[in-house]
């Protein structure tokens, strides 16, 4: 079957400036309100900016958001913003811009970024909707584009669309499956069962010692409780809990015996009246960055929380 078999396409788009980023955006928003699509926007705010100027009237009756804001986790990007406006519209062929990867992304973020892409096709297979993926190529670095050739099934360039030959999302998948390293100055809890109220406390105290403002205690202790709980229901009844601050984070990582086999796991939307499995999601919710890293006997998951 070929790319564009399948109802769901998702396009790379290559643009160098901001000719190239209107003259790629601006007649795929037209297009789809002229056929009566629902049509969403996420791309970082200077380009929203730039977007919503150039439709001029016609941007009231797109769904705008900005990237920065709504998809500063990745892991947060398929549930919430695509998922979250294709649900919306049950039944209609959706358009949605989406541009999760920028120049300002750290590197920590990346890798999931990298993840987050492969795993659009995943999610959104056998739904009609077409999600726009642009890529700024004066500013991104070699590797980033050709991560885009892998992890998107068509490609734009100069105007013409052709299929990707490099196109293997599981590859990236799996290639960004990376182990995270952890600094000598983490504090550390073993926990279990019995220990669950204690991790939750041991995180809250540090956080506060590292300076996590007080409207977010309540996100990194219901994340830890998420993940410690997980540890013990499904990760081998213990884990080890750590924490410490990096590049203007507080970060905690829960590392168990458990292993994750599904690679939406946390990505996906709850289905009405789920009980249980949205540990995760949650947990995607709440922090500003979610890595994981998972091989066949020992799973790690890190959330950071900027100060």
């Amino acid at each position: 079957m070929g790319p564009t078999a399948e109802p769901f396409v998702h396009p790379a788009l290559f643009y160098a400036d901001e000719a190239g980023y209107l003259a790629g955006t601006v007649p795929f928003v037209e297009e789809g309100l002229a056929a009566d699509e629902p049509v969403a926007v996420a791309v970082p705010g200077a380009n929203l900016a730039l977007l919503r100027k150039a439709l001029g009237g016609d941007a009231e009756r797109v769904h705008l958001m900005d990237m920065e804001q709504v998809g500063r986790n990745p892991g947060r990007i398929i549930p919430r913003v695509l998922r979250g406006f294709a649900d919306a519209h049950p039944g209609r062929h959706v358009r949605i811009i989406g541009e999760p990867i920028w120049q300002g992304r750290s590197a920590s973020e990346y890798p999931a970024c990298a993840q987050h892409e492969a795993l659009i096709n995943h999610a959104f297979t056998g739904r009609a909707a077409t999600i726009l993926c642009p890529y700024d190529t004066s500013a991104l670095d070699a590797a980033a584009l050709a991560d885009a050739r892998a992890t998107h099934p068509l490609l734009i360039e100069d105007g013409v669309e052709r299929a990707s030959e490099a196109y293997a999302p599981d590859r990236v998948v799996d290639g960004y499956n990376l182990p995270l390293s952890c600094p000598t100055d983490a504090r550390d809890l073993a926990y279990d069962a019995g220990l669950l109220p204690d991790a939750r406390s041991f995180a809250i105290d540090h956080a506060d010692a590292l300076g996590l403002p007080a409207d977010r205690r309540d996100d990194i202790a219901l994340a830890v409780a998420e993940l410690t709980t997980n540890s013990v229901v499904h990760g081998g009844g213990h884990g080890t809990l750590r924490i410490w601050a990096e590049d203007g984070h507080v970060v905690c990582e829960v590392q168990d015996r458990g292993r994750l086999s599904d690679p939406l796991a946390g990505r996906r939307p709850a289905e009405p009246g789920q009980l249980g499995g949205r540990g995760l999601l949650l947990v995607n919710y709440l922090a500003d960055l979610v890595r994981v890293h998972t091989v066949p006997d020992s799973t790690t998951v890190r959330c950071y929380f900027r100060l």
